[in-house]
């Protein structure tokens, strides 16, 4: 067995090029590539049939969670049945404050 006697890091820990570069410097560069690509003809456009397909590419994998998904309808059902407490204090509030004023609406 050889040990690295330069540094403790395993062989290929080390961040080099790209990853080594800051992020304001990499998107920098990366801005430049996608202008070149742009001027060339070669950059690449999502039409809206291509990106309905990624859309639903994402859905399917992000639905094979299951406890994820559970948890987006638990809260979303908490979140209609809050509302739908709220509307009918408001009604309850409403009616009550019609009756103190001796008047029906119409």
């Amino acid at each position: 067995m050889t040990s690295n006697t330069t540094n403790d890091k395993p062989k290929g820990t080390a961040k080099r090029g790209f990853a080594a570069m800051d992020e304001a410097t990499q998107r920098a560069i990366a801005s430049k590539g996608g202008q070149a690509a742009h001027q060339k003809g070669t950059a690449h456009e999502f039409d809206s049939e291509e990106a309905r397909r990624a859309g639903q590419k994402g859905g399917e994998a992000v639905s094979r969670d299951r406890e994820h998904m559970a948890a987006i309808g638990r809260k979303g059902g908490e979140s209609r049945q809050s509302a739908a407490r709220a509307s009918a204090e408001k009604n309850r509030s409403g009616s009550a404050e019609q009756s103190a004023k001796g008047g029906t609406k119409l």
